[in-house]
């Protein structure tokens, strides 16, 4: 796209929804793009889009020399409209996310965080507006059972392959992964359908039948 980040990702905020995002993936052959259906936003009314930042984590079963080391050097190292993306391998040992280190995300130009794992400080979360999407809550501190391996690799979180700088985007119904390699062409499909959407709606609205809306501009 011819748009700066920054823009472009104000103007998917207005003009797309994560629905709309998957068709235009699928239309151009990504099938397997949108993460597991409980990774679920923290607060219904949130939007997250941004550059995948990525972050490993595994579980450990003793405390570690250096307890948090990776993980904090992967927060510090968050930049302008980066999403951190973790895989935590499915744990429900611990919470990798909390209050602190959404602050710092935010001091750093982070625009949210979509994680195959638990948070906590929930309602501070909440209350400070930052875009969190998770699998669940639990108070545990990660300390001794779960610790981040690596950042800024290939993962796989939700059952997506996710490459850093892939584009990210979730909402109420979820969130999809848009890889940097077809981006322009997902991103084209996507802002055409969601205006052929509008045009549907309108038809249906003015009392044409849902067949035939269909057959003229063959949108669902």
């Amino acid at each position: 796209m011819a748009e700066n980040d920054r823009d472009l990702f104000s103007r998917m905020k207005k003009e797309l929804f994560s629905s709309v995002i998957a068709d235009a993936l699928d239309s151009e052959g990504f099938r397997n793009q949108i993460l597991r259906h409980d990774i679920r936003p923290l607060d219904p009314d949130t939007i997250v889009i941004g550059r995948a930042m990525t972050v490993l984590s595994v579980d450990v079963y003793t405390i570690p020399d250096e307890p948090y080391k990776i993980e904090l050097e992967a927060v510090d190292a968050l930049k302008n409209n980066e999403v951190l993306v973790a895989q935590t391998n499915g744990t429900i040992r611990s919470s990798l996310w909390g209050e602190l280190l959404s602050t710092a995300a935010v001091y750093r130009g982070a625009n949210g965080a979509v994680i195959d794992g638990f948070t906590r400080d929930t309602k501070a979360i909440i209350e400070m507006g930052f875009p969190v999407f998770v699998r669940g809550i639990a108070p545990y501190d990660s300390k001794g059972r779960s610790d981040v391996i690596a950042y800024n690799i290939e993962i796989e979180c939700g059952g997506v392959k996710v490459v850093p700088g892939d584009i990210i985007f979730g909402d109420f119904d979820g969130v999809v992964v848009i890889p940097r390699s077809g981006e322009k062409a997902v991103l084209s499909a996507a802002f055409k359908k969601a205006q052929g959407e509008k045009e549907v709606k309108s038809a249906l609205e003015n009392g044409m039948a849902a067949t035939d809306a269909f057959n003229k501009y063959g949108i669902l």
